[in-house]
């Protein structure tokens, strides 16, 4: 089935890499028009100019960052039919009493208060046209215990903070939700998988037998985002290669391939 169709503009924060690249890509092959916002502008321009679509530059932990770029878009390019939240920050794993409160700050700030900012910001023109979807980016480690205490916590946040919105503009035309990844091979964990930093493959705990893509969990964000989702609100799509299912299998000998019929 072709999908592909004038869905409307896209904007995607974090769209400079990763996921956020991903989502960008994917959302112009469909029929999108997209604006990518990026705190790395060179980045954002890099893809901008692959998908003759637009770069812009944003500091989500900023509000005069993300207004600038609301005006800015709906000025020039026009209004916004869907906002895709993928800019964050991450942390790196230390014990929780070493946890530096700045480090906090700084996570939580950029992860959950940005988040706020951005759909705010970009939800009220929404709301004066009655018409929206946005779509924010959790992740797994909002879903249960692991240790990056701020990181966790700001996504776990997210989560609540999407099914609030989802709630309260509801009826004003306007969906909200939110996808949470698993582990994906974007440059940060492809990294890490190359020099060791994982004492296994993450892979090696889910119901697949392997980690997610980037183009995987993009996928979830523009089903969310398009009219194809269009009685869908309020929720968080897990996209974890069944790691959620399969993660405590561990203790069992892990999962295991089904047997082959006699």
């Amino acid at each position: 089935m072709n999908i592909a169709t004038n869905n409307g503009l896209a904007v995607i924060l974090g769209g400079g890499n990763g996921i956020g690249e991903a989502t960008a890509r994917l959302m112009q092959a469909r029929g999108w028009q997209t604006a990518i916002a990026d705190k790395d502008a060179e980045a954002a321009d890099r893809v901008a100019t692959d998908l003759g679509a637009t770069g812009f530059e944003v500091d989500i932990s900023s509000e005069a960052s993300v207004a600038a770029l609301a005006s800015q878009v709906e000025t020039t390019l026009g209004p916004v039919s869907a906002l895709v939240v993928a800019a964050a920050v991450f942390q790196d794993i230390v014990p929780t009493e070493d946890l530096e409160t700045e480090v906090w700050e700084r996570i939580l700030h950029t992860n959950l208060t940005g988040s706020f900012l951005a759909n705010r910001i970009f939800g009220k023109a929404m709301l004066a046209r009655r018409r929206g979807s946005i779509v924010n980016i959790a992740s797994i480690a909002a879903l249960g215990s692991m240790p990056a205490e701020a990181y966790g916590t700001s996504k776990a946040a997210v989560v609540h903070m999407t099914q609030n919105f989802a709630g309260e503009w509801g009826r004003s035309g306007i969906r909200v939700n939110a996808v949470s990844p698993g582990s994906t091979l974007v440059s940060r964990v492809a990294r890490r998988l190359q020099t060791g930093r994982y004492a296994s493959d993450p892979g090696d705990f889910t119901a697949l037998g392997r980690i997610v893509q980037p183009n995987e969990v993009a996928e979830a964000i523009e089903f969310l985002a398009s009219e194809r989702a269009s009685a869908i609100t309020g929720v968080n799509l897990v996209v974890d290669a069944g790691w959620q299912v399969a993660s405590t299998w561990s203790q069992f000998g892990g999962v295991r391939p089904a047997r082959e019929p006699e």
